[in-house]
């Protein structure tokens, strides 16, 4: 299966068990890597045969900056079963890092994968 991917997406939102976690906003990093057959877009060079990332971009967007989950796993699984649901991918794969949060560490996080049912 083909793949098509998002690095780095830098995003805001409420995350985290500290009671200061609660109150400020913190960056994500957030990776997502989409299967998606690509052949026809490859061949047509039509866009409307390809997956449209911007507009995964901007959903993930969305879903984070309102969230106010506690733990990574939880933004991850919900940006997957979003992506899963809306766009013409059969899996997807969701990496969610929290700079700074371990202290010496550039950035800890979750990789989740998940398939369409």
């Amino acid at each position: 299966m083909d793949r098509v991917f998002i690095q780095g997406l830098e995003l805001y939102c409420i995350i985290g068990l500290q009671d200061w976690e609660r109150q400020v906003l913190q960056k994500v990093s957030i990776d997502i890597e989409l299967e998606a057959d690509c052949r026809q877009a490859g061949m047509t060079d039509d866009v409307t045969h390809a997956v449209d990332y911007r507009a995964v971009s901007k959903a993930t967007q969305e879903l984070v900056e309102g969230s106010r989950f506690r733990l990574v796993e939880a933004l991850a699984d919900q940006i997957a079963t979003m992506i899963l649901e809306r766009f013409p991918v059969t899996a997807v794969s969701v990496q969610v890092a929290k700079p700074g949060a371990v202290r010496f560490s550039r950035a800890t996080g979750v990789r989740i994968r998940r398939e369409r049912n």
